[in-house]
């Protein structure tokens, strides 16, 4: 490689990817259920965010690779890199060193919201641009699906990294032959969209949890629960059709939240525990029509839909748990940072 000397290549890349709130559907966007029949996920990007940096590393420092996240690393090849995304992303792309990622989130790390699957669409987005190109939102989330899934081995699902790469509300589609199809919600911040969100309670729990030995176990189950997944992916099928029509019931969106909650704590073992019980029939006896815990299950993020009056009684009722506001993400992975520097 040409020694490309201080100063020579100053570009630095910023993403911004939403995290996003699943409400129907999940678990049916893992292979072991979508390759026997279709899955389907309702879900939307949200106004919380994982933040990625790419540049060329300067030559003055000693190392030629330095990532920060969570922690430093500072290594000499690529493949020393211990981030197993930030790895496989550079990989992919042929990288060569001196580079320089960095990435912080909005949020903790393990929490529900999709955030592993948010930062790898937005380093592939940021690598692409660093090397001039711009990519489509279903080449990020093929990507990101084929780091996490193929390579890495992770046994998830694939609505997250479309979700991440998307934007807005969507209704996506998993097919046995591993295509998706993206059925994109026309909505805006405002309008019914704005209903479902003064609705909405955030509470985090404070437990970060091991998203893959719940989905593990889960997985392993699913030949014994297709029943119950069908049923969850009928609801995310029945409320896009709501939806479409151009109303949302927010109601009848609690309602169906129940129910699904209800479906999803009998498909593994460490989905809830008696804490979480216990904090989601407060919620519902301070007057929430429905709601769930986000992600995999075990901790992270518990989700209400309520009548706005009945917030406050919500929220004293739930004392120990720390809210946070959340609103409509129109858009996905989002390049909002090219400059030289």
């Amino acid at each position: 490689m040409a020694d490309r000397g201080f100063g020579a290549d100053r570009r630095m890349i910023v993403t911004r990817t939403p995290l996003r709130v699943s409400f129907f559907g999940g678990g049916t966007d893992l292979g072991e259920f979508y390759r026997r029949e279709p899955g389907a996920v309702l879900s939307t990007a949200i106004n919380r965010y994982v933040y990625v940096t790419v540049k060329r590393h300067s030559d003055l420092f000693f190392e030629p690779i330095r990532i920060n996240y969570s922690t430093s690393e500072q290594v000499d090849r690529i493949d020393q890199i211990k981030n197993n995304i930030a790895r496989e992303c550079l990989k992919l792309l042929n990288i060569d060193p001196p580079i320089y990622v960095s990435t912080v989130g909005d949020v903790p790390a393990s929490t529900g919201l999709g955030g592993s699957s948010s930062f790898a669409v937005g380093l592939l987005n940021a690598l692409h641009a660093f090397r001039g190109e711009r990519v489509s939102p279903g080449q990020l989330a093929d990507e990101a699906c084929h780091i996490e899934i193929d390579v890495l081995g992770e046994p998830i699902g694939k609505q997250d990294q479309y979700a991440a790469a998307f934007g807005g509300m969507n209704l996506f589609t998993f097919k046995p032959d591993d295509g998706v199809t993206v059925e994109h919600l026309a909505m805006n911040g405002s309008g019914p969209m704005a209903g479902l969100f003064d609705s909405m309670l955030m509470f985090w729990t404070g437990h970060q949890r091991d998203t893959s030995a719940v989905l593990s176990e889960q997985s392993k189950n699913t030949a014994s629960k297709m029943d119950q997944l069908r049923r969850m992916r009928d609801q995310a099928f029945e409320l896009h059709r709501l939806i479409a029509e151009g109303a949302i019931d927010v109601p009848r969106c609690g309602e169906v939240l129940d129910q699904a909650w209800r479906l999803k704590r009998g498909l593994a073992s460490r989905i809830t525990n008696n804490q979480i019980d216990e904090w989601y029939a407060a919620g519902r006896g301070a007057g929430a029509y429905g709601g769930k815990l986000c992600g995999a299950g075990a901790g992270g993020f518990l989700m209400f839909l309520a009548p706005p009056e009945r917030h406050r009684a919500i929220r004293e009722a739930l004392p120990g748990l720390v809210e946070m506001k959340v609103d409509f993400e129109s858009q996905g992975s989002q390049l909002v940072a090219p400059f030289n520097t």
